[in-house]
């Protein structure tokens, strides 16, 4: 495992093509790949192994639909074991389509952070490299300065409570690439799958990011 990120021309380069998965959400039956309904926005997420990730939006009210691939790396469509070499620089990240006059990103991000520790760096509880980091993609100034002041709330939440700071990389979105079609809905087809998502216990309130 990786613990740090290498360089863009260090990266693997990873290929033109890419992967080949199913258009239907396994749990909802919705489209997980582009059109989407309009009026609905997209958000990404990194916070740890996909599979417990994903599954913490899918059952919010107002998420349309939600897919896992990889995001926040240099490698063009990579696989799942070149993510986990640590030479993409992408994380396991969590693509969220959802309707906003149904929830908020505000709300997205409460649940993001609630769902998962922000403060260790490279790693996911027992889940270690830099594919399992924390991360937030904003699509927009405004998304940021939301996540920014989301961050900035909820760091001082978990120092009350004896955590360090929060580690989180904060971004605007690249590209997302779908990883294999096992990984999609990967709880939801296997119930009794692993979920390494644990987070700290501490509440964010929706009005902290606000």
């Amino acid at each position: 495992m990786k613990s740090n990120i290498f360089h863009s021309d260090q990266n693997l380069p990873g290929r033109d093509e890419p992967i080949v998965i199913s258009d239907r959400h396994f749990v909802n039956g919705a489209s997980i790949t582009p059109p989407f309904p309009e009026g609905s926005h997209q958000a990404i997420f990194g916070l740890g192994c996909f599979w417990g990730a994903e599954r913490c939006f899918w059952k919010l009210g107002g998420v349309i639909s939600t897919a896992v691939g990889y995001a926040g790396g240099s490698t063009k469509n990579p696989t799942y074991h070149e993510v986990c070499s640590g030479m993409t620089g992408h994380t396991e990240a969590v693509l969220v389509i959802y309707d906003p006059q149904h929830i908020s990103y505000q709300k997205l991000l409460m649940v993001f952070l609630e769902s998962h520790n922000p403060t260790q760096g490279m790693r996911q509880g027992n889940d270690v490299g830099t594919q399992y980091r924390s991360a937030i993609y904003t699509r927009n100034d405004a998304e940021t300065k939301i996540a920014k002041a989301a961050l900035s709330h909820y760091e001082v939440l978990l120092q009350k409570s004896g955590y360090g700071a929060i580690t989180t990389e904060l971004t605007t979105a690249g590209s997302f690439y779908y990883a294999e079609d096992y990984h999609q809905q990967y709880l939801a087809k296997n119930p009794g799958g692993y979920c390494g998502l644990g987070g700290t216990g501490v509440k964010c309130p929706e009005s902290e990011v606000a």
